[in-house]
């Protein structure tokens, strides 16, 4: 069995790649909202969040060695969520794609839910394979093997089943991704048929109720991610521990932290 590989937030615990999550993880620690832009102000957040990301980006490719693309034996291969691709159209894709590059990504995430007002749940699929198209030419123009993962909302937003999965990953994977994730979907059975039916590695997005990554290992999954989940596990301790200090005044929420010259090492090593 092929190892799997686990996303997760930090080269220090083990992981040979790295991903940030555009969720809690990054838009809103930096005060934006989650989430596709739709009205003017979501898409002034959206421009906040995308900074923002840069920003987490660069310092990233500082602390785990320069262009994480470059494979050695220092490098740690980094990978960004760019929701639909932060674009209105295939040529806005680009661009973005461009861009994330420049910052020494190594792999993105495109999804295809629209959050649009009076729109569907999802992008229609020509569309959606258009917008994939544009992102690996982008990539193959400055010759850097971008893994494009495509991301099928079908589950996550209710708008179809393990069928209408296959045929957008069928018609994702022509248009140049290299593989599918599908978050929302987390039943052994219903993992196994996605596993069977698509002819590239397959992401799904695990937490508390799910199958362990063995598990999901054992089912043929590729990649686990845990989305926002360990950011909301942080903000969630970070209110509890305000509460306690403000409440009873004590402060065993804090027991257990990170060591303060362990995080200054991390994180000082490289600026």
């Amino acid at each position: 069995m092929k190892p799997i590989r686990v996303r997760t937030r930090g080269a220090s615990a083990g992981a040979p790649a790295s991903s940030t999550t555009r969720a809690l993880g990054v838009s809103q620690a930096f005060g934006s909202t989650s989430g596709v832009p739709g009205t003017c102000r979501e898409r002034k957040a959206s421009a906040r969040s995308r900074r923002a990301e840069s920003f987490v980006m660069r310092r990233l490719n500082q602390l785990v060695g320069g262009e994480v693309w470059q494979e050695s034996d220092r490098n740690v291969r980094h990978g960004s969520g760019t929701y639909g691709g932060y674009a209105d159209d295939p040529a806005g894709v680009a661009e973005t794609i461009r861009a994330v590059l420049a910052l020494g990504a190594v792999g993105v995430n495109i999804e295809d839910a629209l959050y649009e007002p009076g729109a569907g749940p999802l992008r229609p699929v020509p569309e959606q394979a258009e917008r994939i198209a544009a992102a690996r030419a982008a990539a193959h123009a400055v010759e850097v093997p971008l893994f494009v993962n495509a991301r099928i909302d079908t589950f996550l937003r209710g708008a179809g089943g393990v069928e209408a999965t296959l045929e957008r990953a069928v018609a994702f994977l022509a248009a140049g991704a290299d593989g599918i994730f599908v978050p929302g979907a987390v039943d052994p059975g219903t993992v196994k048929l996605l596993v069977d039916g698509i002819d590239a590695p397959v992401n799904v997005m695990a937490g508390p109720g799910a199958p362990t990554v063995s598990e999901l290992a054992s089912l043929g999954v590729a990649r686990v991610s845990v989305g926002s989940a360990i950011a909301q596990a942080v903000h969630a301790l970070v209110r509890r521990a305000a509460r306690e200090l403000l409440g009873a005044g004590t402060y065993g929420t804090l027991a257990g932290g990170a060591d303060y010259g362990e995080l200054n090492s991390l994180l000082g090593g490289a600026r």
